[in-house]
């Protein structure tokens, strides 16, 4: 009997103590942890985030979910049903995890788990969970251009804003994917282009015969890929489409000469000065014909006319 007033006592004691430290036993409080503090998701796919109570005395505690986004938090599990962003979207799974049927890209945020259990020395305790959704890169936008020359260079260009983590980029020359590398690739190791993945330009110092065919460039993270219309470069010895511009230049400007000639002679642009002045003929004087002085009134014949 002694004894067992002993080992009560004990206890007490180290109640007391426990309590005067801040530290309460696990069974006089709410305890929660979960399985992942930092979840990923693939957009459209359904994502569950835990929320595990380890210890509690209250039957029924007080469960609330907050969304946490740009510091301002919101209600998506309040007074016992879901509420929100998340509204007809996700439900809360026994104990206190809320699953959500179809992940969005507007989802990506901090959640908030809250557990208040009146019944227990430490009545609250709240958890705090990142969840990211990825997104799948849509089809990216390329340019390839139709027609360079030997010994040239050109870019070769690839972008996708749609991805979330922001895609890799990949390129494919004639359905074969080209090396970060070319050197690393003894099919390649003369080509001279080089390939940055994170903005997707593929760049020729030096463009190759070789070079020439078909291209076609591919987004990707880890919730998908997506890829480009394959696209046709020719490569050329002599800069044809140069030469045939040139020659069409120098005869638009030979059929605008002359056209402006041909309308310049219409409008009598190039007559002599003074044509209507000096080279105008008076008719010579009859040589049958004598004038007389102005007083005389008259003029007499030399010689007769002759009808």
């Amino acid at each position: 009997m002694i004894r067992c007033k002993m080992a009560i006592a004990r206890l007490v004691a180290c109640f007391v103590l426990y309590s005067s430290l801040g530290h309460i036993p696990s069974s006089l409080g709410v305890i929660l942890r979960t399985t992942d503090k930092i979840v990923w998701a693939n957009e459209f796919e359904p994502i569950e985030l835990t929320c595990l109570i380890e210890s509690i005395s209250t039957n029924n505690p007080r469960i609330e979910w907050k969304k946490i986004k740009n510091g301002v938090p919101s209600y998506v599990y309040f007074q016992n049903k879901i509420a929100g962003d998340l509204e007809n979207r996700a439900q809360l799974r026994e104990p206190a995890n809320i699953l959500i049927f179809n992940a969005t890209r507007s989802d990506t945020a901090e959640y908030r788990c809250e557990v208040a259990a009146i019944d227990d020395q430490r009545d609250f305790d709240e958890i705090l969970i990142s969840l990211a959704v990825r997104v799948k890169p849509v089809v990216p936008r390329c340019s390839v251009p139709e027609a360079v020359t030997v010994g040239t260079s050109t870019e070769l260009r690839c972008l996708e804003n749609e991805g979330f983590p922001a895609p890799q980029y990949r390129w494919f020359h004639n359905n074969e994917e080209l090396p970060q590398d070319p050197k690393n690739s003894a099919k390649f190791a003369n080509s001279s282009y080089s390939i940055n993945p994170d903005t997707g330009g593929l760049k020729f110092r030096r463009v190759r015969k070789e070079d020439a065919g078909e291209y076609y460039c591919q987004a990707k993270n880890d919730a998908g890929h997506a890829q480009c219309p394959t696209q046709i470069m020719e490569v050329y010895d002599v800069d044809i489409l140069g030469i045939f511009l040139k020659v069409f230049g120098a005869v638009v400007a030979f059929l605008c000469l002359a056209v402006s000639i041909c309308h310049s002679f219409r409008r009598g642009c190039f007559h002599k000065k003074g044509h209507n002045e000096n080279n105008y003929n008076w008719p010579a004087q009859n040589s049958s014909v004598e004038y007389g002085d102005a007083d005389e009134g008259h003029f007499r014949h030399k010689s007769s006319f002759v009808i």
